[in-house]
């Protein structure tokens, strides 16, 4: 993991990676692929607020590349757009919510810059949610503060800890892990 290799802008964005690569200063860097935990995640996210988005007035979406600065793409782990954004291929409009899935192979400065990223964007909520320690953080002030309920301000939108982390405490009982 955190191989980089320098690409040009046009060669990324006229290229599929499996899984998709970020796009920052002219490095393609790799992202750490979800395991088990970070999947069943963020499907839960996909799902719960997928559910509630015309009640909510939002799109949900996942690893959507999305334009955070001129020579910046991000891939966030799910996406949360208002429903009024215009659909655009690749995000240029500041999404309502970024959601960050930690994989073991997430490291903290890492994190950290893709933090800054979507602050520097104007992303209005960003959450990141670790499966193996069972937490679920909001950033504020550009840190991580722990949550028992994950909230966009001047919304509706509500989740609690216990219910992100229900359906993978579930499935690692019956397996016995």
């Amino acid at each position: 993991m955190g191989t980089s290799t320098m690409v040009a802008l046009a060669e990324y964005l006229n290229t599929s990676y499996e899984p998709d690569c970020e796009w920052v200063d002219g490095e393609l860097k790799e992202r750490p692929v979800g395991e088990g935990s970070h999947a069943t995640v963020q499907t839960f996210f996909i799902k719960y607020l997928g559910s509630r988005e015309r009640m909510w007035g939002i799109r949900v979406t996942q690893e959507l590349r999305t334009q955070v600065a001129v020579r910046n793409f991000r891939v966030p782990d799910v996406i949360v757009l208002r429903r009024t954004d215009p659909f655009e291929e690749i995000v240029t409009v500041a999404p309502l919510l970024c959601i960050e899935v930690l994989s073991p192979e997430d490291r903290a400065g890492n994190l950290q810059e893709k933090i800054d990223d979507y602050l520097k964007m104007g992303v209005e909520a960003i959450w990141v949610i670790n499966p193996r320690l069972r937490k679920a953080f909001e950033v504020r002030d550009g840190g991580l503060f722990p949550v028992e309920e994950l909230t966009v301000p001047g919304t509706e939108i509500r989740v609690t800890t216990a219910e992100v982390f229900e359906e993978l405490n579930e499935l690692q009982a019956q397996s016995g892990s």
